[in-house]
């Protein structure tokens, strides 16, 4: 859950800072401009990537502590996805009201997200307005309050909203799933818990955990603006460098998802969600791009697919269906995701299973190849490196990834490298497993769903 405090005061800032004109382009970076990146370390040891702009008074900080929810101590579920709401609700001597006042009054915005594999931070600030605004982060960063009064007021939140997730059938089959394929390891959990485990959290709680999870052992920044290096690397150390060198994180098991199950969940749906499960790849795999481009050819591409052109285009038979990798810090997987009306369910089935096994036998063409190629390598400038925002974030995972400061440079090679031989290779690899597979809707236990069918979404992947 995230809690990002008032984006129009920055905006409105922003506006006042560089004019109406040019806030409508700042956000925008152009599309085949250099990504200049400089590694920045502090004194105290912070390392930094840094994209120097200064067409714009502007500047994004993005970080991430390795280490989301799947840190949540035993019995305490929801903890750190709890926490992230928190880190703008007092810091230091400024309880609630006067931290968010005193962040408004620097026209700065910021945000805390808990993903399952790390706690992720934001801050958008003007260059003019640095130290008050870094000041408030370093607050935050380093000590935050955990007072009785928000605690409580963002619990209650977030159990409003697991309340709703248990009247929600598609929720609720996805967790039964989730259970299925990862049975008692931290991946089959919701990041915010039950109504159980949220209630037991106390302050102490949340501040032992602030202490073991954040440090610089864990740590990963990327920064994008109008500051040089060496200004940066005294603001590395202001925000960050008071904090523990290492991090106390509890050891997680790799996990793989069971294959060749079937969870069935009835419920009396308009229509019946369908999801299968194959095995994923790593992502400092060798062959990677190569099954990406695979996936991208399956499913993967929206409207060029041959999933969709066959399950919607020829026979109609739902209205969007598509693949995507799965990656995560412990595990990985394919997943294959679509509707359709519950009459319809297994000829939907039967139509992906034979393109799953068409595909298998045969691989893409050549032209298809061609296509997938030109549009990844388009579409990744486009959706990761359009604005200062979205370069941090790609540079912030890029460094979670260990992909390297010149993948940007090198990426465009990687893919145009793959041959069509490897790309039938991953299919090989990754679909000739027997699925496991969801179907959420009415009459779904009479379903004949059959084993090895397989159903499609967009790649969600954008940092590839």
């Amino acid at each position: 859950m995230s809690f990002p405090f008032k984006a129009s005061t920055f905006t409105t800032a922003l506006a006042k800072a560089v004019g109406a004109t040019a806030l409508a382009l700042t956000i925008a970076w152009p599309a085949s401009a250099a990504v200049d990146i400089q590694e920045v370390r502090s004194d105290s040891g912070v390392t930094a990537w840094l994209v120097e702009d200064y067409t714009i008074p502007m500047i994004a900080i993005n970080f991430a502590f390795e280490g989301g929810s799947i840190q949540d101590p035993d019995g305490k579920g929801g903890l750190v996805n709890l926490m992230s709401a928190l880190f703008d609700e007092g810091a230091g001597d400024l309880e609630s009201n006067a931290f968010q006042e005193a962040l408004d009054n620097a026209g700065a915005e910021m945000s805390f997200e808990a993903s399952t594999d790390a706690l992720y931070g934001s801050m958008r600030l003007l260059s003019d307005n640095k130290d008050e605004a870094l000041d408030l982060l370093a607050l935050a960063v380093n000590e935050p309050r955990f007072d009785e009064n928000p605690v409580e007021r963002m619990r209650q939140q977030i159990l409003t909203g697991i309340r709703a997730n248990s009247r929600d059938p598609q929720r609720q089959g996805m967790r039964e799933f989730s259970r299925m394929l990862y049975g008692d390891h931290p991946y089959a959990q919701e990041r915010e818990g039950t109504e159980e485990t949220i209630t037991t959290v106390t302050p102490d709680d949340l501040r032992a955990a602030h202490g073991d999870l954040l440090a610089k052992s864990n740590l990963h920044v990327a920064v994008v603006g109008a500051i040089d290096a060496e200004t940066l690397k005294a603001d590395l150390d202001r925000i960050f460098g008071g904090l523990p060198d290492e991090a106390q994180l509890k050891d997680i098991a790799r996990v793989e998802p069971k294959l060749g199950e079937e969870v069935l969940y009835e419920f009396a749906l308009p229509q019946s969600t369908l999801q299968l499960v194959y095995p994923g790849i790593e992502r400092d795999d060798p062959e990677f791009f190569a099954a990406y481009l695979m996936n991208h050819i399956l499913g993967g591409g929206t409207f060029s697919s041959r999933l969709f052109n066959e399950v919607r285009e020829v026979r109609g038979l739902t209205y969007g269906i598509g693949s995507w990798l799965q990656g995560r810090e412990y595990s990985n997987a394919l997943a294959i995701s679509t509707s359709t009306r519950a009459d319809q369910v297994t000829q939907a089935l039967d139509v992906i299973k034979d393109q799953v096994a068409k595909f298998i036998e045969e691989g893409p063409t050549e032209e298809e190849l061609a296509k997938a190629k030109t549009y990844v390598v388009g579409a990744y400038a486009i959706n990761n490196l359009d604005s200062s925002a979205s370069i941090a974030r790609t540079l912030l995972e890029l460094q979670r990834d260990d992909l390297g400061m010149d993948y940007i440079e090198t990426r465009v090679d990687e893919i145009e490298s793959v041959t069509l031989d490897q790309v039938r290779a991953s299919a090989q690899r990754l679909l000739t497993a027997e699925p496991s597979l969801l179907v959420i809707g009415p009459q779904a236990k009479e379903t004949d769903t059959g084993n090895g069918a397989a159903a499609g979404e967009e790649d969600t992947d954008t940092s590839n």
